[in-house]
């Protein structure tokens, strides 16, 4: 157990030290303290959160006063503000140490009681099952203690940097690596947005296996469909063979193209299925981990399919006070933050909102349920359809958010798309007849079928 000196010194500093509590309070939870002090630790959480700034101990006496405790809870929580109250200057860095630990170490007796109570039946709520996943999260408890970029002391370093080709994963579509200057960066997040049925999935798994084919360890996590259904579109995508023929293949036929593709590859692909709505960054953070011991397997990108059924870390579930804007931009933090935390970019997608669906021009404010996506997100771009491009076999790409080149460079532009062979490819300048805004489209090779672009606003 903890020294009893650890969860007063952090009560202290909640209520006295702002940098403490800004870095510290989206880590700690209330069952980690024990008795009056978690009541305490209670009001000073709720005033936060509500008011943004730190209780004064009058302030947190009267929500105290207030709160429905019993008296001799009472008055040990009038006892602990006055315990607390006065500040002490204590060293940022060292405090940040001790609190992690102490978050661990909580974090990891709590796990080991309940996984006790769930064994000796005395849970009705959790089964064995959930046991694994129990000590997971207990685990994989930490926070960054990073107080940030040093300007001048750090200034060797950024030098080096600017002169050091930063390394991206490419795509094997031209249109691709021009607007992200070569291709994905590490430590980022990229959205592809559109609506239901238009690509979302079949654009990941064409990157997916075009990252595979290039070399690169790839992990694809799904929550919208099966293993098996995503490795059936990486199969019709790698072996060139339209999808609903891949049953007609003959064993023989079959372990020819995967021995093809093994031979001419060092990577590998992981494809991991979660159930919808269920899997969080702590899941993927304890896979990682796992591949990484029993697999020797880490990552060169990781795509998620998709944002929006994921859950998050921070917020657990949907209930009648927590609205799907705060989820749906916590779930992107905590992605980006995986993408950092691993050194790796990351792909997803998500929804257009009911209004973008079936548009023939999709903007920001189509994003489904969270304006925050593009806040957060390095690349995020939109997938559109409409009858005449699917009758001519493509897809509009228009950029939204561009953090790595100027998104009036290729404002929209065209791809081919192969659905019975989930894949995707470059088509003929002559076929672009979208060029960066504000210019003319270019008239098509007469010999190419000319694309319908009625209902398109190329002015935007």
């Amino acid at each position: 157990m903890m020294t009893p000196n650890v969860p007063t010194t952090i009560l202290r500093n909640l209520l006295t030290n702002d940098e403490y509590t800004r870095k510290t309070i989206p880590f700690l939870k209330k069952e980690y303290f024990e008795g009056a002090q978690r009541f305490v630790f209670d009001e000073i959480l709720n005033f936060v959160g509500k008011y943004n700034k730190l209780p004064t101990p009058e302030a947190l006496s009267i929500e105290l006063d207030n709160a429905n405790l019993n008296e001799q809870t009472h008055i040990q929580a009038h006892e602990v503000v006055e315990t607390i109250k006065t500040p002490v200057a204590d060293d940022i860095g060292w405090l940040l140490e001790h609190t992690e630990k102490w978050c661990q170490d909580r974090a990891i007796y709590l796990a080991i009681m309940k996984s006790i109570e769930i064994i000796d039946g005395r849970d009705d709520q959790n089964s064995k099952n959930s046991l694994p996943e129990i000590l997971s999260d207990a685990l994989s408890v930490s926070f960054d203690t990073n107080i940030g970029h040093d300007y001048i002391k750090s200034a060797d370093a950024r030098y080096e940097f600017y002169h050091t080709t930063e390394e991206k994963l490419p795509f094997d579509l031209e249109k691709f690596n021009s607007i992200t200057k070569g291709g994905l960066p590490r430590k980022s997040l990229n959205i592809a947005l559109a609506g239901t049925g238009v690509g979302k999935s079949l654009f990941m798994c064409h990157c997916a296996a075009g990252a595979l084919t290039d070399g690169k360890n790839v992990l694809y996590l799904t929550m919208e469909m099966s293993e098996e259904r995503i490795a059936e579109r990486i199969d019709a995508n790698l072996f060139n063979v339209e999808i609903d023929q891949l049953e007609n293949l003959s064993k023989k036929m079959f372990d020819d193209k995967i021995n093809k593709i093994s031979s001419k590859t060092l990577g590998n692909l992981i494809i991991k299925e979660y159930p919808t709505g269920s899997a969080h960054v702590g899941h993927f953070r304890s896979l990682l981990n796992e591949l990484k011991l029993k697999k020797e397997f880490m990552p060169d990108i990781i795509f998620i399919d998709y944002l929006n059924i994921c859950a998050s870390s921070r917020i657990k579930g949907l209930s009648g006070s927590v609205n799907t804007y705060s989820l749906i931009k916590s779930v992107a933090e905590e992605i980006r933050g995986l993408a950092v935390e691993y050194n790796v970019p990351i792909m997803s997608a998500t929804q257009t909102t009911r209004t973008g669906y079936g548009s023939s021009d999709v903007g920001l404010e189509d994003t489904s349920e969270s304006f925050g996506l593009p806040a957060t997100a390095d690349l995020m771009f939109a997938l559109i359809s409409n009858e005449e491009l699917e009758g001519l076999n493509q897809i509009l790409v228009k950029q939204l958010k561009n953090r790595y080149n100027d998104t009036s460079v290729n404002k929209r532009f065209i791809v081919g798309v192969d659905r019975a062979r989930m894949r995707l490819y470059d088509v003929e300048d002559s076929a672009q007849n979208l060029v960066d805004a504000g210019q003319q489209a270019v008239v098509p090779n007469t010999n190419k079928p000319k694309m319908d672009v009625n209902g398109f606003n190329f002015n935007n």
